[in-house]
Protein backbone atom coordinates (compact mmCIF):
# COMPACT_ATOMS: atom_id res chain seq x y z
CA UNK A 1 0.00 0.00 0.00
CA UNK A 2 1.96 3.41 -0.57
CA UNK A 3 0.48 6.34 0.52
CA UNK A 4 0.94 9.83 0.97
CA UNK A 5 -0.58 12.51 3.63
CA UNK A 6 -3.74 14.03 3.96
CA UNK A 7 -2.68 17.14 1.46
CA UNK A 8 -5.47 16.58 -0.90
CA UNK A 9 -8.49 15.70 0.93
CA UNK A 10 -10.99 16.34 -2.16
CA UNK A 11 -9.33 14.91 -4.79
CA UNK A 12 -10.94 12.38 -7.34
CA UNK A 13 -10.67 8.85 -6.06
CA UNK A 14 -12.40 5.69 -7.40
CA UNK A 15 -13.22 2.16 -5.74
CA UNK A 16 -12.50 -0.78 -8.23
CA UNK A 17 -14.42 -4.09 -7.01
CA UNK A 18 -12.74 -7.10 -8.33
CA UNK A 19 -15.56 -8.15 -10.43
CA UNK A 20 -15.02 -4.62 -12.24
CA UNK A 21 -17.55 -2.25 -11.47
CA UNK A 22 -16.36 1.08 -10.34
CA UNK A 23 -17.61 3.87 -7.70
CA UNK A 24 -16.25 7.36 -8.16
CA UNK A 25 -15.95 10.28 -5.20
CA UNK A 26 -13.59 12.08 -3.24
CA UNK A 27 -10.22 11.10 -1.28
CA UNK A 28 -11.32 10.80 2.46
CA UNK A 29 -8.15 10.20 4.88
CA UNK A 30 -4.99 9.38 3.46
CA UNK A 31 -4.15 9.39 -0.52
CA UNK A 32 -2.73 6.51 -2.23
CA UNK A 33 -3.93 3.20 -2.82
CA UNK A 34 -5.32 0.20 -0.78
CA UNK A 35 -6.96 -3.37 -1.24
CA UNK A 36 -8.73 -5.67 0.86
CA UNK A 37 -12.01 -7.84 1.15
CA UNK A 38 -14.94 -5.18 0.53
CA UNK A 39 -17.15 -6.14 3.36
CA UNK A 40 -20.10 -3.56 4.86
CA UNK A 41 -21.30 -2.52 8.06
CA UNK A 42 -24.83 -1.43 9.56
CA UNK A 43 -23.65 0.17 12.80
CA UNK A 44 -25.16 3.89 13.06
CA UNK A 45 -22.65 4.13 15.56
CA UNK A 46 -19.49 3.05 17.60
CA UNK A 47 -17.27 3.84 13.89
CA UNK A 48 -14.46 4.17 16.12
CA UNK A 49 -14.47 0.84 17.74
CA UNK A 50 -15.12 -0.56 14.55
CA UNK A 51 -12.10 0.98 12.88
CA UNK A 52 -9.75 -0.31 15.57
CA UNK A 53 -10.94 -3.88 15.90
CA UNK A 54 -8.24 -6.14 14.52
CA UNK A 55 -10.97 -8.68 13.22
CA UNK A 56 -11.43 -5.92 10.73
CA UNK A 57 -7.56 -6.37 9.16
CA UNK A 58 -7.11 -6.79 5.61
CA UNK A 59 -11.14 -5.64 5.16
CA UNK A 60 -12.38 -2.47 3.43
CA UNK A 61 -14.92 -1.42 5.77
CA UNK A 62 -18.24 0.11 3.75
CA UNK A 63 -20.58 2.29 6.08
CA UNK A 64 -24.20 1.76 5.47
CA UNK A 65 -25.14 4.60 7.45
CA UNK A 66 -24.33 8.22 5.39
CA UNK A 67 -23.28 10.64 7.68
CA UNK A 68 -19.79 9.26 9.54
CA UNK A 69 -17.36 10.89 11.86
CA UNK A 70 -20.44 13.67 13.68
CA UNK A 71 -18.75 12.67 17.24
CA UNK A 72 -14.97 13.21 15.92
CA UNK A 73 -12.58 10.75 17.30
CA UNK A 74 -11.35 10.84 20.78
CA UNK A 75 -8.80 9.27 23.37
CA UNK A 76 -11.12 6.72 25.06
CA UNK A 77 -13.14 4.95 22.54
CA UNK A 78 -10.40 2.60 20.60
CA UNK A 79 -10.36 -0.96 20.79
CA UNK A 80 -6.53 -1.70 19.90
CA UNK A 81 -3.37 0.46 19.50
CA UNK A 82 -4.40 1.25 15.90
CA UNK A 83 -6.76 1.67 13.29
CA UNK A 84 -6.98 -2.09 11.60
CA UNK A 85 -9.16 -1.63 8.37
CA UNK A 86 -7.54 -1.50 5.15
CA UNK A 87 -9.69 1.05 3.92
CA UNK A 88 -12.63 3.41 4.88
CA UNK A 89 -15.65 3.87 2.41
CA UNK A 90 -18.43 6.79 3.11
CA UNK A 91 -20.94 8.90 1.80
CA UNK A 92 -20.89 12.15 3.60
CA UNK A 93 -18.37 12.60 6.04
CA UNK A 94 -19.13 15.19 8.76
CA UNK A 95 -17.88 18.72 8.16
CA UNK A 96 -17.50 19.46 11.91
CA UNK A 97 -16.93 17.08 14.22
CA UNK A 98 -19.28 17.57 17.70
CA UNK A 99 -18.85 15.96 20.88
CA UNK A 100 -17.11 17.03 24.47
CA UNK A 101 -14.86 14.06 24.14
CA UNK A 102 -13.60 14.93 20.49
CA UNK A 103 -10.49 15.59 20.01
CA UNK A 104 -9.60 15.43 15.86
CA UNK A 105 -12.21 14.69 12.94
CA UNK A 106 -12.24 11.45 11.40
CA UNK A 107 -10.70 12.61 8.40
CA UNK A 108 -7.47 13.59 9.99
CA UNK A 109 -7.28 11.27 12.47
CA UNK A 110 -7.51 8.35 9.10
CA UNK A 111 -4.60 10.27 7.16
CA UNK A 112 -2.61 10.23 10.16
CA UNK A 113 -2.46 6.68 10.44
CA UNK A 114 -2.37 5.61 6.81
CA UNK A 115 -5.56 4.49 6.30
CA UNK A 116 -6.70 5.27 2.19
CA UNK A 117 -10.76 5.84 2.19
CA UNK A 118 -13.32 7.12 -0.14
CA UNK A 119 -16.31 9.39 0.33
CA UNK A 120 -19.13 10.99 -1.70
CA UNK A 121 -20.21 7.53 -3.18
CA UNK A 122 -23.68 5.68 -2.98
CA UNK A 123 -22.86 3.31 -0.36
CA UNK A 124 -26.26 2.05 -0.56
CA UNK A 125 -25.61 1.37 -4.32
CA UNK A 126 -22.29 -1.09 -3.35
CA UNK A 127 -23.96 -2.56 -0.52
CA UNK A 128 -26.45 -4.12 -2.39
CA UNK A 129 -24.27 -4.50 -4.93
CA UNK A 130 -22.22 -7.29 -2.14
CA UNK A 131 -25.15 -8.23 -0.89
CA UNK A 132 -26.02 -9.89 -4.07
CA UNK A 133 -22.45 -10.79 -5.32
CA UNK A 134 -20.79 -11.09 -2.00
CA UNK A 135 -17.55 -10.05 -0.38
CA UNK A 136 -14.86 -9.38 -2.78
CA UNK A 137 -11.41 -7.75 -3.47
CA UNK A 138 -11.71 -4.39 -3.57
CA UNK A 139 -9.27 -1.41 -4.49
CA UNK A 140 -9.49 2.13 -3.78
CA UNK A 141 -6.92 5.01 -5.42
CA UNK A 142 -6.73 8.82 -4.95
CA UNK A 143 -3.70 10.65 -6.08
CA UNK A 144 -0.69 9.33 -8.29
CA UNK A 145 -2.10 6.22 -7.57
CA UNK A 146 -5.35 6.60 -10.48
CA UNK A 147 -4.93 4.98 -13.60
CA UNK A 148 -7.48 3.61 -16.26
CA UNK A 149 -9.79 1.20 -15.11
CA UNK A 150 -8.45 -1.83 -16.19
CA UNK A 151 -4.78 -1.17 -14.97
CA UNK A 152 -6.75 -0.75 -11.58
CA UNK A 153 -8.75 -3.76 -11.98
CA UNK A 154 -5.41 -5.71 -12.39
CA UNK A 155 -3.75 -4.47 -9.78
CA UNK A 156 -6.94 -5.83 -7.56
CA UNK A 157 -6.94 -9.13 -8.73
CA UNK A 158 -3.38 -9.48 -8.11
CA UNK A 159 -3.95 -8.54 -4.36
CA UNK A 160 -4.85 -12.26 -1.43
CA UNK A 161 -8.32 -13.71 -1.11
CA UNK A 162 -9.61 -13.76 2.72
CA UNK A 163 -10.23 -17.02 2.33
CA UNK A 164 -6.99 -19.30 3.38
CA UNK A 165 -5.92 -16.57 5.09
CA UNK A 166 -3.61 -16.65 8.51
CA UNK A 167 -4.01 -13.65 10.19
CA UNK A 168 -4.77 -13.67 13.98
CA UNK A 169 -0.66 -13.54 14.57
CA UNK A 170 -0.32 -10.11 12.85
CA UNK A 171 -2.79 -8.49 14.79
CA UNK A 172 -2.10 -10.41 18.29
CA UNK A 173 0.26 -9.28 20.84
CA UNK A 174 3.95 -10.45 20.62
CA UNK A 175 4.12 -10.32 24.68
CA UNK A 176 2.17 -11.50 27.35
CA UNK A 177 0.87 -8.94 29.72
CA UNK A 178 -1.89 -8.53 32.20
CA UNK A 179 -5.12 -7.10 33.13
CA UNK A 180 -5.91 -6.97 36.58
CA UNK A 181 -9.07 -7.67 38.27
CA UNK A 182 -11.27 -4.74 39.28
CA UNK A 183 -11.63 -5.25 43.15
CA UNK A 184 -11.47 -8.31 44.62
CA UNK A 185 -9.57 -11.26 42.17
CA UNK A 186 -11.69 -14.44 41.98
CA UNK A 187 -10.45 -16.09 38.92
CA UNK A 188 -7.41 -16.14 36.67
CA UNK A 189 -8.13 -16.39 33.08
CA UNK A 190 -5.61 -17.02 30.17
CA UNK A 191 -6.61 -15.41 26.99
CA UNK A 192 -5.41 -15.90 23.57
CA UNK A 193 -5.33 -13.36 21.31
CA UNK A 194 -6.40 -13.89 18.17
CA UNK A 195 -7.20 -10.05 17.82
CA UNK A 196 -8.84 -9.37 21.09
CA UNK A 197 -10.36 -5.92 21.68
CA UNK A 198 -9.76 -4.19 24.86
CA UNK A 199 -13.01 -4.04 26.21
CA UNK A 200 -13.09 -7.92 26.37
CA UNK A 201 -10.50 -8.17 29.34
CA UNK A 202 -12.18 -4.79 31.09
CA UNK A 203 -15.05 -6.78 31.04
CA UNK A 204 -13.95 -9.79 32.59
CA UNK A 205 -11.61 -7.57 34.62
CA UNK A 206 -15.17 -5.98 36.49
CA UNK A 207 -16.59 -9.53 37.32
CA UNK A 208 -13.10 -9.90 39.16
CA UNK A 209 -11.21 -11.56 36.94
CA UNK A 210 -7.36 -11.45 36.34
CA UNK A 211 -6.77 -11.78 32.56
CA UNK A 212 -3.30 -13.17 31.61
CA UNK A 213 -3.32 -12.28 27.54
CA UNK A 214 -1.47 -14.65 25.15
CA UNK A 215 -0.11 -13.96 22.17
CA UNK A 216 -2.00 -16.49 19.04
CA UNK A 217 1.37 -18.55 19.00
CA UNK A 218 1.24 -19.49 23.01
CA UNK A 219 1.67 -23.31 23.50
CA UNK A 220 -0.86 -25.30 25.97
CA UNK A 221 2.54 -25.02 28.33
CA UNK A 222 2.31 -21.24 28.54
CA UNK A 223 -1.51 -21.35 28.95
CA UNK A 224 -1.11 -23.41 31.71
CA UNK A 225 1.77 -21.75 32.99
CA UNK A 226 -0.54 -18.90 34.40
CA UNK A 227 -2.41 -21.40 36.66
CA UNK A 228 -5.88 -20.22 34.80
CA UNK A 229 -9.38 -20.83 36.63
CA UNK A 230 -10.37 -20.87 32.27
CA UNK A 231 -9.13 -20.13 29.00
CA UNK A 232 -10.62 -17.55 26.41
CA UNK A 233 -10.29 -17.34 23.21
CA UNK A 234 -10.67 -14.18 21.50
CA UNK A 235 -12.40 -12.79 18.26
CA UNK A 236 -9.89 -12.56 15.10
CA UNK A 237 -9.59 -11.89 11.46
CA UNK A 238 -8.73 -14.38 8.74
CA UNK A 239 -10.06 -17.93 7.86
CA UNK A 240 -10.65 -20.14 11.00
CA UNK A 241 -9.32 -23.27 8.52
CA UNK A 242 -5.77 -22.04 8.71
CA UNK A 243 -5.34 -21.74 12.51
CA UNK A 244 -3.65 -24.86 14.73
CA UNK A 245 -6.18 -26.36 17.08
CA UNK A 246 -3.53 -27.96 19.56
CA UNK A 247 -4.06 -25.48 22.51
CA UNK A 248 -7.83 -25.72 22.21
CA UNK A 249 -7.67 -29.63 22.03
CA UNK A 250 -5.40 -29.75 25.18
CA UNK A 251 -7.82 -26.96 26.90
CA UNK A 252 -10.96 -29.68 25.91
CA UNK A 253 -8.76 -32.81 26.87
CA UNK A 254 -7.98 -30.69 30.84
CA UNK A 255 -11.77 -29.96 30.96
CA UNK A 256 -11.14 -26.59 31.74
CA UNK A 257 -13.45 -24.08 31.69
CA UNK A 258 -13.55 -22.45 28.18
CA UNK A 259 -15.31 -19.08 26.47
CA UNK A 260 -14.80 -18.21 23.05
CA UNK A 261 -16.06 -15.51 21.05
CA UNK A 262 -16.62 -14.92 17.55
CA UNK A 263 -13.13 -16.58 15.88
CA UNK A 264 -12.83 -18.48 19.18
CA UNK A 265 -16.19 -19.86 18.61
CA UNK A 266 -14.83 -21.08 14.86
CA UNK A 267 -12.52 -22.84 16.81
CA UNK A 268 -13.84 -24.39 19.00
CA UNK A 269 -16.49 -25.72 16.50
CA UNK A 270 -13.71 -26.71 13.95
CA UNK A 271 -11.88 -28.36 17.02
CA UNK A 272 -15.04 -30.60 18.31
CA UNK A 273 -15.34 -31.44 14.96
CA UNK A 274 -17.16 -29.01 12.55
CA UNK A 275 -16.71 -27.76 9.63
CA UNK A 276 -16.73 -23.20 9.03
CA UNK A 277 -17.33 -21.77 5.64
CA UNK A 278 -17.03 -18.51 4.45
CA UNK A 279 -20.29 -15.98 4.54
CA UNK A 280 -21.50 -14.33 1.45
CA UNK A 281 -21.65 -10.70 2.69
CA UNK A 282 -20.91 -11.93 6.73
CA UNK A 283 -22.63 -9.86 9.87
CA UNK A 284 -21.23 -6.92 10.66
CA UNK A 285 -22.52 -4.06 12.56
CA UNK A 286 -24.39 -3.70 16.32
CA UNK A 287 -28.13 -4.68 15.18
CA UNK A 288 -27.99 -8.28 14.89
CA UNK A 289 -31.07 -10.01 16.45
CA UNK A 290 -29.79 -13.67 17.92
CA UNK A 291 -31.97 -16.18 20.04
CA UNK A 292 -30.42 -17.88 22.97
CA UNK A 293 -32.12 -21.13 22.55
CA UNK A 294 -31.40 -22.19 26.42
CA UNK A 295 -33.54 -19.31 27.44
CA UNK A 296 -35.58 -18.57 24.23
CA UNK A 297 -34.48 -14.80 24.98
CA UNK A 298 -33.48 -12.67 21.92
CA UNK A 299 -31.27 -10.51 22.08
CA UNK A 300 -29.59 -7.57 19.91
CA UNK A 301 -25.86 -7.94 19.18
CA UNK A 302 -22.74 -6.88 17.63
CA UNK A 303 -21.29 -8.87 15.07
CA UNK A 304 -17.95 -8.77 12.65
CA UNK A 305 -17.90 -12.06 11.14
CA UNK A 306 -17.41 -13.71 7.28
CA UNK A 307 -16.87 -17.50 8.45
CA UNK A 308 -19.23 -19.25 10.37
CA UNK A 309 -19.68 -23.14 12.09
CA UNK A 310 -21.27 -25.18 9.85
CA UNK A 311 -23.16 -27.44 13.00
CA UNK A 312 -26.87 -28.91 13.12
CA UNK A 313 -29.37 -27.06 14.51
CA UNK A 314 -32.16 -29.53 15.09
CA UNK A 315 -29.94 -31.98 17.40
CA UNK A 316 -27.45 -32.75 19.93
CA UNK A 317 -24.21 -34.09 18.11
CA UNK A 318 -21.50 -36.44 19.73
CA UNK A 319 -17.70 -34.76 19.84
CA UNK A 320 -14.17 -36.38 21.05
CA UNK A 321 -15.36 -34.15 23.72
CA UNK A 322 -18.77 -35.04 24.62
CA UNK A 323 -21.89 -33.63 22.94
CA UNK A 324 -22.52 -30.61 22.08
CA UNK A 325 -25.48 -28.48 20.62
CA UNK A 326 -26.11 -25.44 18.77
CA UNK A 327 -26.63 -22.85 21.81
CA UNK A 328 -27.44 -19.56 19.76
CA UNK A 329 -28.53 -18.60 15.95
CA UNK A 330 -29.31 -15.57 14.77
CA UNK A 331 -32.98 -15.04 13.82
CA UNK A 332 -31.75 -13.13 10.48
CA UNK A 333 -30.70 -16.21 8.45
CA UNK A 334 -30.10 -18.90 11.07
CA UNK A 335 -27.06 -18.89 11.33
CA UNK A 336 -25.13 -20.60 13.94
CA UNK A 337 -24.07 -18.06 16.41
CA UNK A 338 -22.96 -20.22 19.79
CA UNK A 339 -22.28 -23.51 20.88
CA UNK A 340 -22.11 -25.24 23.92
CA UNK A 341 -20.89 -28.34 25.28
CA UNK A 342 -23.65 -30.34 27.73
CA UNK A 343 -20.57 -32.68 29.05
CA UNK A 344 -18.18 -30.62 29.83
CA UNK A 345 -17.90 -26.52 31.07
CA UNK A 346 -17.21 -24.85 27.29
CA UNK A 347 -19.27 -22.71 25.21
CA UNK A 348 -18.80 -19.68 22.78
CA UNK A 349 -20.53 -16.98 20.66
CA UNK A 350 -20.11 -15.86 17.35
CA UNK A 351 -20.69 -12.46 18.64
CA UNK A 352 -18.98 -9.97 20.17
CA UNK A 353 -21.16 -9.93 23.85
CA UNK A 354 -18.09 -6.85 25.12
CA UNK A 355 -20.25 -4.58 22.35
CA UNK A 356 -18.52 -1.33 23.46
CA UNK A 357 -20.33 0.46 21.14
CA UNK A 358 -23.25 -1.37 22.61
CA UNK A 359 -25.95 -3.22 22.89
CA UNK A 360 -25.29 -4.76 25.83
CA UNK A 361 -27.89 -7.55 25.86
CA UNK A 362 -25.35 -10.19 25.75
CA UNK A 363 -23.28 -9.19 28.83
CA UNK A 364 -24.74 -11.92 30.92
CA UNK A 365 -21.78 -14.70 28.77
CA UNK A 366 -19.63 -13.00 30.83
CA UNK A 367 -21.39 -14.24 34.34
CA UNK A 368 -21.77 -16.90 32.61
CA UNK A 369 -18.19 -18.28 32.20
CA UNK A 370 -17.56 -17.26 35.69
CA UNK A 371 -20.01 -19.32 37.39
CA UNK A 372 -18.64 -22.40 35.14
CA UNK A 373 -14.98 -21.16 36.80
CA UNK A 374 -17.02 -21.32 39.90
CA UNK A 375 -18.68 -24.24 39.70
CA UNK A 376 -15.19 -26.34 38.50
CA UNK A 377 -13.62 -24.82 41.69
CA UNK A 378 -16.01 -26.39 43.65
CA UNK A 379 -15.71 -29.65 42.28
CA UNK A 380 -12.26 -29.81 42.42
CA UNK A 381 -12.50 -28.70 45.97
CA UNK A 382 -14.87 -31.93 46.65
CA UNK A 383 -12.62 -34.16 44.89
Amino acid sequence: MTISTRGAAKAPAVLVLEDGRIFRGRAYGAVGETFGEAVFNTGMTGYQETLTDPSYHRQVVVMTAPHVGNTGVNDEDDESKQIWVAGYVVRDPARIPSNWRSRRTLDDELAAQGIVGISGIDTRALTRHLRERGAMRVGIFSGEALADGATLLARVLEAPEMKGADLSAEVATTEAYVVPAIGEKKFTVAALDLGIKGMTPHRMAERGIEVHVLPATATAEEVYATNPDGVFLSNGPGDPATADLTVIKSVLERRTPLFGICFGNQLLGRALGFGTYKLKYGHRGINQPVQDRTTGKVEVTAHNHGFAVEAPLDKVSDTPYGRAEVSHVCLNDNVVEGLQLLDQPAFSVQYHPEAAAGPHDAAYLFDRFTSLMSTAQMEAERA
